[in-house]
């Protein structure tokens, strides 16, 4: 049963809808003052940050996480459906949102394990694109979402502690050098679809067991 939208729920959906056929959340902000002494501190020289970019291959379904064009680690996703394929271009990261709400037309859900966007959503700029959670882990690896990228929970909660507002996103749709260079040779799909399905299983086995213990 849908519960009647609150005026939290109408302020998260003045969002919009995504791409992906979804409403965004919102999460409340904090704000702090900040004290006349902080004018006293004494400025320290910046520490450059390391250049970060996630790079997607959609034909691999396969997410890496870059940092001075080095590879931090390797995360398999679900991409977009032949009837809603993801986008491929240059992209960047313009929201980090923990714990969404998952809006739809007749539909609200919660933040918890029903969540269609799981426990936390990286927001693109394009409207509604975005890389997020889910609560179905067996369609990760998959062509299975309305056009974001999917991890399972774990994963993107790993992911989303280490990237920033900001960082690059490249969607790529055909295998390149660069792909070859970051995922390596395209997997013999037979067996690589053997070994994920064997590996979806025993994770939605795990993520079940998990939601019991909460």
């Amino acid at each position: 049963m849908v519960q009647p939208a609150t005026a939290a729920n109408r302020r998260q959906g003045a969002f919009g809808l995504t791409s992906c056929g979804l409403l965004l959340a919102t999460i409340a902000f904090g704000a702090s003052d900040v004290s006349a002494q902080s004018a006293s501190r004494v400025e320290r020289p910046a520490v450059a940050q390391p250049a970060r970019r996630i790079v997607v291959s959609i034909p691999d379904r396969r997410l890496a996480l870059l940092e001075d064009d080095q590879i931090v680690k390797v995360y398999d996703v679900a991409v977009g459906s032949p009837t809603s394929p993801s986008p491929t271009g240059e992209f960047q990261i313009v929201r980090r949102l923990e714990n969404p709400g998952y809006y739809h037309p007749g539909v609200i859900v919660p933040p918890g394990k029903s969540n269609p966007l799981g426990t936390r959503w990286v927001g693109l700029n394009v409207k509604g694109l975005g890389i997020h959670g889910t609560n179905r882990p067996a369609s990760v690896g998959g062509n299975a979402s309305h056009g974001c990228i999917r991890l399972r929970n774990r994963d993107m909660e790993d992911l989303f502690a280490r990237v920033k507002v900001g960082d690059r996103v490249s969607l790529i749709g055909e295998r390149n050098e660069e792909v070859a260079r970051v995922f390596g040779a395209a997997p013999d799909s037979a067996r690589a679809t053997e070994t994920l399905t064997a590996r979806n299983k025993n994770d939605a086995a795990q993520e079940d067991a998990l939601r019991g213990q909460r």
